[in-house]
């Protein structure tokens, strides 16, 4: 089993990011998928050495009859704890896990926590009737997570970051801006928006850089 892996990270990407474990540049590269809320921190870590908590998993493909081996990397042990329960829900795989952990697990966790579906419904390939699946199948299984559900603290507006707006997000930080500034940015932009409004990820972005 592959634990952990540490690499310089090559290239990122929406949902992996490359690295190259080896000091020589012409070494292998693995490609390792991540967590949608850790992919603007791998774009800020380009040309830098990260250290990522793995697991190994097996997809099927064409229902079963072959697998692919696909290289997991969370940014902590805990998050990788989270996402192997989160995986153990019905109807939540391997690829609609990673991109509905658009934010940190201890808000998802705190999400379960309350019962808050409606708060997990705005999570990424999370609809109504998974989120309430989630919430029957999780609660009351969460003790691990307890302490970073209660002590985590999201920016203003973070919650609201998921979709349109985390998208928005990785974009900023592509353009340059640090991560913290660009949620920072986003949700300056997402102040007054109404819940019924729906805004794509351009429309935030050129509202964060007019100023809100």
């Amino acid at each position: 089993m592959i634990h952990s892996i540490s690499g310089r990270v090559i290239e990122a990407r929406p949902q992996s990011v490359i690295l190259n474990p080896g000091e020589d540049e012409s070494a292998f590269e693995l490609e390792v998928m991540i967590p949608s809320y850790w992919a603007a921190t791998a774009a800020e870590s380009r040309g830098r050495v990260v250290r990522l908590h793995t697991k190994l998993h097996l997809e099927s493909q064409n229902q079963g009859s072959a697998f692919t081996p696909r290289l997991l990397g969370f940014p902590t042990a805990e998050d990788r704890a989270f996402f192997e329960l989160f995986t153990s829900v019905k109807g939540v795989g391997l690829r609609k896990a990673l991109k509905a952990m658009a934010i940190k697990p201890g808000a998802i966790v705190g999400a379960i926590a309350a019962k808050d579906a409606r708060a997990l419904q705005q999570l990424p390939e999370i609809g109504k009737r998974l989120a309430e699946t989630v919430i029957a199948e999780l609660h009351g299984k969460l003790d691990a997570f307890a302490a970073s559900a209660a002590g985590f603290v999201e920016p203003a507006g973070a919650l609201q970051a998921r979709g349109p707006a985390a998208e928005a997000v990785s974009v900023l930080v592509t353009l340059g801006p640090t991560r913290a500034d660009a949620e920072h940015a986003v949700s300056r932009a997402m102040r007054g928006v109404g819940e019924s409004e729906q805004w794509t990820a351009d429309e935030i972005v050129t509202r964060a850089f007019a100023g809100g």
